[in-house]
């Protein structure tokens, strides 16, 4: 009796065991598959807020740093960690790269309309927490290796850095002194505005599809 009475716990204990590592998977593939949608949203959310010239030329960096990103991954041809889940090379990760491009955006963002002060120094501890843990989700879902994550998310962080210095160094000066600078640029912002949201459409129908 006692022994039928182990094993009936062991076999609820074990149950138990495996429906939570199942939700906890499926959870995390979840958020994986929203992850590829976190930088339209985000910069849904900023140009609502922003609605500023300065936003459209992140949009603009948005598609750049994307094909930086599939550049690279021709030059270096690194292999992903399963090949059978995708076939293109992972070197770097291109959903880590965009997501720490916004992430840097959006604590430039805050620093430059709210100050360096307590509230923005922890608001951007947990923004990048959160942007760590999406693209850490391309290790767990076996998508990348650890390096091609952080490689991506290195060149993300300074591609951004380098995009607003670009701004604020050279363009804005030609872009308050000439006409013809501020109708390139809305041009070219919103060119990339209505190619990445042609992009994020194909890919949801895609996923639909499959």
């Amino acid at each position: 009796m006692n022994s039928a009475g182990n094993e009936g716990v062991r076999f609820e204990g074990l149950e138990q065991e495996v429906l939570m590592n199942f939700s906890s998977a499926g959870i995390q593939a979840t958020l994986n598959n929203l992850s590829k949608w976190l930088v339209a949203v985000v910069f849904g959310i900023m140009f609502l807020w922003r609605h500023d010239i300065e936003t459209l030329w992140a949009f603009c960096g948005v598609v750049v740093n994307g094909r930086l990103s599939t550049v690279l991954k021709g030059i270096l041809n690194h292999e992903r960690p399963v090949l059978s889940l995708r076939s293109d090379p992972g070197m770097p990760s291109s959903h880590a790269q965009s997501i720490f491009y916004t992430v840097t955006f959006c604590i430039i963002s805050m620093v430059e309309y709210f100050g360096c002060n307590g509230i923005t120094a922890v608001t951007s501890v947990l923004i990048i927490a959160m942007g760590s843990y999406f693209s850490w989700l391309r290790v767990s879902q076996r998508f990348h290796t650890l390096n091609q994550v952080a490689v991506g998310a290195v060149l993300g962080f300074c591609f951004s850095i380098f995009w607003f210095w670009l701004w604020d160094a050279l363009l804005i000066k030609a872009f308050i002194a000439h006409f013809w600078v501020r109708i390139v640029a809305v041009v070219a912002a919103a060119g990339s505005c209505v190619g990445f949201l042609l992009y994020v459409v194909r890919n949801w129908v895609h996923d639909n599809k499959h």
